[in-house]
Formats: structure tokens, C-alpha cells, sequence
């Protein structure tokens, strides 16, 4: 392990800078835009739509997640549960879809199977630009659904036409993808909060 001038390892600065931008991007968050999303799942809830989620590599495993935190997580001890799919994880769709027409339709040819009016569809793209997901999500806006974008970068193309976007303004794909993660997991509490009636722990007065 080398040390600069100052004693500091290269692996410490390392760390110190990857954790630096980590919570400056966490801070310059749109927390209006988290909130507003978060209706817009309750919302779905209490109308039992369906929520897809879909994302490319690490963004593939966001997706996936989420299913997760919201299927269990968020709706464990209610009586009416969310109805959350990610249409990553159905691989043997996945692979003839991308196989027999194109990757670019992986997405949404299995919401031409799934979706209805009034679901809900996630695509999380750090670049903003990945095709896959912009064609699912054109696709959702012309037949009813509500689209929400998680991006980085600049937010490209999907910032642009998802009807809401959390973006987290950061050029690092890895810092993007963290906070990806940890808005969902904000997300599920503002939602155990909101539907169990209670706050969350470390809101309000004391």
C-alpha cells in the first residue's frame, strides 16, 4: 500500500472522495420528487394496479429489488398488498424476447402482455439513454400508464419523457446506482409510514 505526502493511503483518499460525492449527491436530492413518487405508489396500492420495474446490469438489480422492498418490505402486515413485477426476472421471457426480436424489446413487449391503464411503469437508466428501457416507457405513456424515470448523468432522453423523475445529478455511474438504491429504500418507509399511520422514526417533534 503506498502513502502520499501527507500520510494519507491511496486507498483512504479513495474512500474519503467515493464517499464525498456520495453524500453531496444525496443531499442535492428532489425530496418533492421522491414524495410525489411515493403518492404515486400508495396511490396504485389502494387502486391495485401494478407496479413494473426494469432496469439494464446494476440498474437490472435496483429493479429487482424493489420488487422486494415493496412485495414484503412495505406490505408485510397489510391487509391489501402492493403488486410489484420486474421484468427482469423472468429470464426465459427475457431471452427469447431479446432472442427472437431484439434486445430493445425485452421491456416492452412483456408490458404489451402485462400491463393495463392506470399501472404504474419504473425504468431506472443512469445514462438516461438506454433503448430498452426509453421504448418501454414510450410505449406505457401512449397506453395509460404512469411513467417514472430514475436517472443520473444529465438525465437523457428519459428525464425527457417519463411523466416523473427522481434524478440524482451525478457523473459516476456507481454513485448513481447507489443512490438509486437508497431512494428505494426511502421510499418504502415514507410508505410503511403513510399506510400504517404512523411516522417514520426521526420525524416531527419530540
Amino acid at each position: 500500500m503506498r502513502f502520499g505526502e501527507d500520510g494519507m493511503s491511496d486507498l483512504q483518499t479513495y474512500m474519503e472522495n467515493y464517499l464525498s460525492l456520495l453524500i453531496q449527491s444525496i443531499r442535492t436530492l428532489d425530496r418533492g420528487e421522491i414524495e410525489k413518487v411515493a403518492e404515486i405508489i400508495r396511490a396504485s396500492c389502494d387502486q391495485e394496479h401494478t407496479i413494473f420495474t426494469m432496469g439494464n446490469g446494476g440498474s437490472g438489480t435496483t429493479a429487482s429489488h424493489m420488487v422486494c422492498d415493496f412485495n414484503n418490505g412495505a406490505a408485510a402486515r397489510l391487509a391489501k398488498k402492493f403488486k410489484v413485477m420486474c421484468l427482469n426476472d423472468n429470464m426465459p421471457s427475457f431471452s427469447a424476447i431479446a432472442n427472437d426480436l431484439s434486445y430493445e424489446a425485452v421491456f416492452e413487449e412483456q408490458l404489451k402482455t402485462w400491463m393495463r391503464p392506470g399501472d404504474v411503469v419504473i425504468g431506472f437508466s443512469v445514462s438516461g439513454n438506454s433503448k430498452n428501457i426509453l421504448r418501454a416507457i414510450r410505449y406505457a405513456n401512449k397506453n395509460g400508464a404512469t411513467t417514472i424515470g430514475f436517472c443520473g448523468f444529465d438525465g437523457g432522453r428519459l428525464k425527457k419523457i417519463a411523466r416523473h423523475c427522481i434524478h440524482v445529478q451525478v457523473h459516476d455511474m456507481k454513485i448513481a446506482e447507489d443512490v438509486h438504491a437508497v431512494i428505494g429504500h426511502m421510499l418504502m418507509k415514507l410508505l410503511i409510514g403513510r399506510l400504517s399511520g404512523k411516522k417514520a422514526k426521526g420525524s416531527g417533534k419530540k
